[in-house]
């Protein structure tokens, strides 16, 4: 089975957006495992929220990859929308195929998890108090206990860590 992998940044407070959805103060200095991880992956899962903030850094973003966007309502050419997000994530991860990247936002992350759809996290910290925004983990309804699998610090002060579910 394909193993669903969310790969996102905080704050160190636990922010991922400030109340407006800006993320201005994510670090692109450097590379961070972007690239090894983008390439492990060949579809990208998430809410059509974090979708539309993606639209606002390039004309058609996550290039190469198959992308589904979870609403209720929206259409978009080149993407597919999806508004049962359990039975779809059940047959996706029985097809074949590389990794899938669970993008965000909070809202959908809290439904993966609460339905334990997640298999891995990869979150970088960045060395930034926010003090409000939009929370990573929203609406999470139970206990989730991860296993640590490695942590790597940046000169930045970035701290990514990596934890199997």
């Amino acid at each position: 089975m394909r193993k669903v992998r969310l790969f996102i940044a905080s704050s160190l407070d636990g922010y991922i957006a400030r109340e407006d959805g800006s993320v201005d103060w994510l670090f692109s200095d450097a590379d961070y495992g972007y690239s090894e991880f983008y390439g492990s992956i060949d579809t990208v899962v998430m809410g059509r929220k974090t979708y539309e903030k993606s639209l606002e850094f390039e004309e058609r973003p996550f290039r190469g990859k198959k992308v589904h966007v979870f609403s209720r309502s929206a259409k978009k050419k080149g993407v597919e929308f999806v508004s049962d997000v359990v039975g779809f994530m059940k047959k996706l991860v029985r097809s074949k195929g590389k990794d899938i990247w669970l993008v965000g936002g909070s809202e959908i992350v809290s439904i993966f998890l609460n339905e334990g759809l997640i298999d891995e996290i990869i979150l970088s910290i960045h060395p930034v108090i926010l003090g409000r925004g939009i929370t990573l983990f929203k609406k999470v309804q139970k206990d989730v206990w991860l296993k640590m699998q490695k942590s790597v610090s940046f000169d930045s002060g970035l701290v990514q860590i990596h934890y199997v579910l």
